[in-house]
Order: C-alpha cells, then sequence, then structure tokens
C-alpha cells in the first residue's frame, strides 16, 4: 500500500477512537459521579529523506533534515477528574465529595473500589450501601453500620461524621473516609461507576474529610458529570466533518442522495417546473389553486465534481 494512505488510515482510524470517546462521554452527560475521557495522539515514525546538511561552508550555515511523518497513533485515554456542579436531591443519604477524594466500597470478593457516586441507601441489615448493594466503607476500613435500635434522622457532617438523632441526642455510628490518588487518572474503570486501583494510579491515601487536602462531604447533594455537552457536540461535529471529507466516496454518495430527493419531488409534480437557482431549487405545481400555490425549496451547494451540480 502507498505509504500515504497507511498514514491517512491512521488518522482515520485514531479519529474514529476519538469519536467513540466523546460519544461515550454524551451518554453518560446525566451519569452521576461520570468523569469525560480526552483521548491522546502521538506520531509516528519518519522517513529521513536527507539529513542536515551545509549549505554556505564559509559562513557555517546549516539546513535541517528533510523528514516525511508516517502518521499517528492513540496512546491514552485519560479520565479527566474534574469537579462536575453539585446538585440537590433532599434524599439524607445521597452525599456528594466537594474536592479531592473516592468512596471506599467493598466489593463482594472483598477487594477495595473507588466511586464519586454518593447516591446511598440503608440496607435491611443496617449497613450503608451502593445501588448495587456494596457495602460503604469508614475511615477505619469496615462498613457504616446503623444499629437496628436506632430510627431517628440520619445525618453526614462534612468530616465524614454519621449520626443518627434519637430522643434528642446525636448518636454517632461511623465516620466516612476518603481515598484519593497521586494520579487518579491511572485508575481503571469497571462499570457501575466504580474505579480500581493500578500501579499506574499509585498507592491509595485513606483519610478523613476536609484534612490533609481531602474534599469535604455534602449531605443531599449529588455531583453531577464533568461532560461539557456543548464542547462535546462542537468536538463531534468537527471531527465527523474530517472523516467525511476524509472519504473519498463521500461525495459521491452526498451527489446520489441530493438527487434522488430531487426525483421525489419531480414525480410529485408532474405538471410542474423546476426552476433552478444557484442557491436554491424551486419546485413549483400551477395545478393547486392560487390560495394554495406551495413552493418546496432545496438548500443546494455545488462541490463542482458532480454532473448535478447539486451536491451538500
Amino acid at each position: 500500500m502507498n505509504p500515504g494512505l497507511k498514514a491517512s488510515a491512521s488518522g482515520m482510524r485514531a479519529q474514529q477512537l476519538r469519536i467513540d470517546a466523546i460519544a461515550n462521554n454524551l451518554a453518560n452527560v446525566n451519569t452521576t459521579g461520570f468523569k469525560r475521557s480526552r483521548v491522546t495522539f502521538q506520531d509516528l515514525l519518519y522517513e529521513t529523506l536527507q539529513g542536515p546538511r551545509l549549505v554556505n561552508f564559509q559562513n557555517v550555515e546549516a539546513m535541517g533534515p528533510v523528514q516525511l511523518g508516517r502518521g499517528v497513533r492513540v496512546v491514552g485515554n485519560a479520565r479527566v477528574h474534574s469537579q462536575g456542579a453539585l446538585e440537590p436531591t433532599q434524599r439524607m443519604t445521597d452525599i456528594a465529595i466537594s474536592g479531592d477524594g473516592f468512596f471506599m466500597v467493598q466489593m463482594p470478593d472483598d477487594t477495595v473500589a473507588y466511586t464519586r457516586d454518593g447516591t446511598f441507601t440503608i440496607a435491611d441489615t443496617g449497613a450503608l450501601v451502593t445501588q448495587q448493594g456494596y457495602a460503604v466503607l469508614g475511615l477505619n476500613q469496615s462498613p457504616i453500620i446503623v444499629p437496628s435500635g436506632l430510627v431517628g434522622d440520619f445525618s453526614i457532617a462534612s468530616t465524614g461524621q454519621v449520626s443518627v438523632g434519637q430522643n434528642g441526642e446525636t448518636i454517632p455510628v461511623g465516620e466516612i473516609g476518603l481515598t484519593r490518588f497521586m494520579n487518579s487518572s491511572g485508575l481503571e474503570s469497571l462499570g457501575g461507576n466504580l474505579y480500581g486501583r493500578t500501579d499506574a494510579a499509585g498507592d491509595g491515601i485513606v483519610g478523613a474529610p476536609l484534612e490533609s487536602g481531602f474534599g469535604e462531604l455534602v449531605q443531599g447533594f449529588l455531583e453531577t458529570s464533568n461532560v461539557e455537552i456543548v464542547q462535546e457536540m462542537v468536538d463531534m461535529i468537527v471531527r465527523s466533518e474530517l472523516e467525511s471529507h476524509s472519504n473519498g466516496r463521500g461525495d459521491d454518495s452526498k451527489c446520489h442522495q441530493r438527487s434522488q430527493q430531487v426525483n421525489r419531488f419531480c414525480s410529485a409534480t408532474s405538471s410542474g417546473r423546476m426552476i433552478f437557482r444557484s442557491s436554491s431549487v424551486m419546485i413549483t405545481n400551477p395545478s393547486f389553486p392560487r390560495v394554495w400555490k406551495r413552493e418546496w425549496r432545496l438548500p443546494l451547494r455545488s462541490c463542482g465534481m458532480c454532473p448535478w451540480r447539486m451536491c451538500h
């Protein structure tokens, strides 16, 4: 295959992966605690056609090498862990993190997962659990349990203290802990708004909210996704246009589609007449009464390649 075509194909594959990432961001725009991803690229090897050389020996003037690139590749799809907006829910078991940190969740295999989704509830056993039923861990790495005899008001302080009010008294039942990482983008997405630790993320640092750089907890709120829908839509449109222009058959298909539209209008107005204009096609049917006379306009632009002159 021609090296230029190979380089172009690598660019198309990379752009397709970028479009897939944008589509996933848009699909999760309403997912609680979702963090958008950003695809990064890196150029491939270069072919040196001519090395650096002297063009004027006496004045020691030199010219750089002549090189041709051979394409691009995707090197990462990193999560952007910026803060999302806080949305009120009026549920006392909903908790949002304002700042750095992740909730700790105990998985069925006794491993620990991490999440920013604070949609919690109290199970029949009294444990504070996620939507999937996983226990939320406290600062001491153990599940937070509300004793069955306590049925008062449930409250969570900004510092993570969990308490239940009963008979005018506040009874503490646990303390929610947070974990933060040196490289949050290195966490592995497990699905279900959960993350797993990897060597790239580093060792987790466990601490209490509002201490040592940790964020604070906000009861009755949830963190929305950090997806900027307008920017994602603009990126999607731009990359879709690049893909369509890189497709050599794109113009022909558009021309064929446009000609079919015109043919349908012509067959629907067999006694009508077609008036071509520089920016539109107007089809008028004189058989209608004057009061019901209608006009159809098709926006047209010519690419200079189609005999119809009616593509795009």
